[in-house]
């Protein structure tokens, strides 16, 4: 684990450690005090999704779902959640659409939270918020 602060505009000394957010070039030192030098933070946004991925997705959430039944105390939410997800997917109007998406992306990861679809249904949360976002 690497603790420490961003270095601010007016203090010239030197940093340690990273910050969250915003650009760092300050001197790290890693868990054991060793420098490590010439690194810097960066961050991204998330990648546009399209529909055809969120569909894969879906598709592959569907199929692990039906793989795992027996050991999901939630299956008839589960594959309700993923009926309300094709739906929402086939709604013309993109506002209407981008409000149910990201509901369901935001609902889907409790849902499938410890389960042996946690994975599959954590990218097709993801892949929702990209897509609704």
């Amino acid at each position: 684990m690497i603790v420490g602060r961003g270095r601010r505009e007016q203090e010239q000394g030197h940093g340690s450690g990273i910050s969250i957010g915003g650009d760092n070039i300050a001197p790290l030192q890693n868990v054991v005090g060793e420098n490590i030098s010439h690194v810097y933070q960066s961050a991204s946004g998330q990648a546009a999704v399209d529909a055809g991925t969120v569909r894969d997705l879906l598709s592959s959430f569907r199929a692990d779902v039906d793989r795992n039944a027996e050991s999901l105390d939630n299956l008839v939410v589960l594959r309700a959640m993923a009926e309300r997800i094709d739906a929402a997917l086939a709604v013309p109007d993109p506002q209407a659409q981008a409000g149910s998406l990201q509901g369901l992306a935001q609902a889907l990861p409790s849902l499938v939270l410890g389960t042996a679809v946690q994975q599959g249904g954590e990218a097709l949360a993801s892949a929702l918020a990209g897509w609704a976002g």
